[in-house]
């Protein structure tokens, strides 16, 4: 397949967990917002219905608790399929530890931020700075549900919450959890917002099916970056197979010389 300036390979990139886990993560985060909202400010409704009729609140905060329960355990999944799905989930790819991740950090930046550059960063999963956000995003995750089950243990008698009530006071008490837990809603509609903007920018301007690749998993890659992929893949494996065939043959000798030690 060809595009104006550059061939392009079809490479699976996002496996159908990553998938299933984001568009859940996603759709769990939007009710828990609307939800969230109606909680810390509820309208004043007045109605001459049947008092059962006028028990939406309660509806609204049940909604919000078993979604809460759903991002959680979606969550949990998502940092166990970070150690054995592929390349691209894997954490290795979000933690910056490596010299050249920190270095394509600061051109991403360059060109997505600063805009002193105009040449994309190629990458065949998250670039690097991506990468880096997400990761942090993660630790966001954890710190809304940190709060959000602590507050419940309060109203809650069941075991799964009540694990997480020693979290408030440890935080100062219900107000500046209530605090944290509002933040971080308001830091999720806007990376929510600006992860929108910057998946269907970089999809007009890489033309790399980045906005449909969350969907059916694959991108379109330059070939170049796929061959450089695949002869370090390839490196990689020849260094893992000489060590292994060191370490047989280092075994053997120490079989042999136990061998001759015996006999004598």
């Amino acid at each position: 397949m060809k595009s104006r300036k550059k061939r392009l390979r079809e490479v699976y990139v996002w496996e159908l967990p990553v998938r299933i886990y984001h568009w859940v993560n996603a759709l769990c985060i939007a009710i828990l917002c609307v939800t969230g909202f109606i909680i810390a400010d509820p309208p004043a409704i007045m109605s001459a219905s049947e008092a059962y009729f006028s028990y939406w609140f309660g509806v609204v905060r049940f909604i919000h608790f078993v979604t809460a329960f759903v991002f959680f355990f979606n969550f949990v999944f998502r940092l166990y399929w970070g150690f054995v799905g592929n390349r691209y989930a894997r954490w290795n790819n979000f933690i910056p530890l490596k010299k050249s991740q920190w270095k394509e950090v600061l051109e991403v930046i360059k060109v997505d931020i600063l805009m002193i550059k105009n040449k994309p960063v190629d990458s065949i999963g998250h670039n690097a700075l991506a990468s880096l956000i997400y990761f942090g995003t993660f630790w966001a995750f954890l710190l809304q549900s940190i709060t959000g089950f602590g507050l419940y243990a309060k109203m809650s008698q069941s075991f799964f919450p009540q694990l997480f009530a020693w979290t408030i006071p440890l935080m100062g008490g219900d107000l500046m959890a209530r605090q944290i837990h509002h933040f971080l809603m308001w830091f999720f509609i806007l990376f929510a917002i600006v992860h929108i903007y910057l998946v269907f920018y970089h999809d007009y301007i890489e033309r790399n099916g980045i906005a449909s690749s969350i969907i059916g998993g694959w991108k379109f890659i330059d070939e170049r970056l796929v061959k450089e992929y695949e002869d370090e893949q390839r490196t990689k494996y020849k260094i893992v197979l000489k060590k292994e065939k060191e370490k047989l043959l280092k075994k053997e000798i120490e079989i042999k010389e136990k061998s001759r030690q015996a006999l004598r």
